[in-house]
């Protein structure tokens, strides 16, 4: 499987948890890798059941730690919908020899 990965969590005992893009950009899972020890399959798994795993483990805490980060690291940027006026431009008057429209 090709496609672009971040690892989120790498247990003691070797399995690896990955977050995946497939070819599609929106084509966006968790990738479980587990040790060799245990014969077990790699496996895709789509976010929303990932996220709603029951019990939580430090793999489903290190998505929600990266996804936060998300929001931080855009809290700077303009709102969706584009610029918005300055406070106290809808009732702004019109300059001297502008006409109000």
């Amino acid at each position: 499987m090709t496609g672009e990965r971040l690892l989120l969590y790498a247990s003691s005992n070797g399995d690896q948890w990955w977050l995946r893009r497939g070819h599609d950009h929106c084509d966006v899972f968790v990738w479980h890798e587990p040790n060799v020890s245990s014969g077990g399959h790699t496996s895709r798994i789509e976010l929303g059941r990932f996220l709603s795993d029951v019990p939580q483990g430090p793999q489903h805490q290190e998505l929600m730690r990266l996804l936060g980060s998300l929001i931080v690291a855009n809290s700077a940027s303009p709102q969706i919908g584009g610029p918005q006026p300055e406070a106290g431009a809808a009732g702004a008057e019109p300059t001297p020899g502008e006409s109000a429209s």
